[in-house]
């Protein structure tokens, strides 16, 4: 008898591939192995005998087969991710896990330290943090909470507003002072990536040319301003709470954004998701002063 088949799993496993396009990226989303995704994409093939997905130079690209089974995919992931959502808001226990992502700075400098009490307070609950400065979907439930610099969260989402978030010129604390902009090398963002509100401020006020170093991490932007590479724009929380760097100009107010606190709607109630936001309010309200710039203010936990 031959075994019956994990629809679910198979839908999934359908999806992860469509949406990344690639075998090694649906691996990486459903946390598998390679020949694991392409076992099971051969076997719902076979099972269902038609090709879903053309291979195009190293991608994969759905047949029409494939488009419309995804359309019914996608409905059917819909209902359960509201199904779990709603069996997990009505969850009371201050035990599991829970998913909490953030931006490499602000986890490192902000949220790592209120994690520290956390786990002190409730150590039945683990806490996954996905350090990405991408936005992650909470309604599929790739997170349950995310803390996020916007200026206009989703609409979809609850959210709870924690402070402005200003923006300075940094550069390192041993660099002699007084030495034009425009005579300085710069540090930014790799090319086409970053806040779109920054990418303009640095085409107006910077020459391309003076770009000696990029990369795709803010944390990796301090530490190469720190290095001495050049001078860097840094969330003030980021560059004020470092000994190595030391501030060259007031925060620009057009740079400014909001810190925020969001959740699916229908996780607000579940306990262990609840305790955390509390928390996290509670300790990222009292560091405003570090999230808009006042100098003279600390990282604390």
């Amino acid at each position: 008898m031959s075994p019956t088949p994990d629809i679910t799993g198979d839908l999934r496993t359908l999806l992860a591939i469509a949406r990344e396009g690639t075998l090694a990226g649906a691996a990486r989303r459903l946390r598998v192995n390679h020949s694991t995704v392409f076992r099971r994409l051969g076997t719902i093939e076979a099972r269902l005998g038609t090709r879903l997905f053309e291979r195009q130079g190293g991608n994969y690209v759905t047949t029409t087969a494939g488009e419309d089974l995804l359309r019914t995919a996608e409905r059917v992931e819909a209902e359960v991710e509201a199904l779990e959502r709603r069996l997990s808001g009505q969850d009371l226990r201050l035990t599991g896990s829970l998913r909490l992502t953030a931006p490499d700075d602000l986890a490192e400098v902000i949220v790592l330290p209120v994690l520290k009490t956390f786990s002190q307070r409730y150590p039945d609950i683990t806490v996954e943090l996905i350090v990405d400065n991408r936005m992650l979907n909470l309604t599929r439930r790739e997170a349950d909470i995310a803390v996020r610099p916007t200026r206009r969260p989703p609409e979809t989402l609850a959210g709870r507003r924690i402070a402005k978030v200003a923006s300075a010129v940094y550069a390192a604390a041993s660099a002699a002072a007084g030495k034009r902009w425009a005579d300085q090398r710069w540090v930014a963002w790799e090319e086409g990536a970053g806040p779109p509100l920054w990418v303009r401020w640095l085409n107006d006020n910077t020459d391309r040319h003076a770009i000696a170093y990029r990369s795709n991490s803010l944390l990796n932007q301090a530490s190469a301003v720190r290095a001495g590479l050049g001078l860097g724009l840094l969330p003030c929380f980021l560059g004020d709470s470092d000994e190595g760097l030391q501030r060259v100009a007031p925060p620009p107010p057009e740079l400014n954004t909001e810190l925020w606190l969001l959740t699916h709607p229908d996780l607000q109630r579940t306990a262990r998701i609840r305790v955390l936001l509390d928390l996290l309010y509670d300790r990222l309200r009292h560091q405003r002063a570090l999230f808009e710039g006042d100098l003279g203010a600390t990282a604390e936990g």
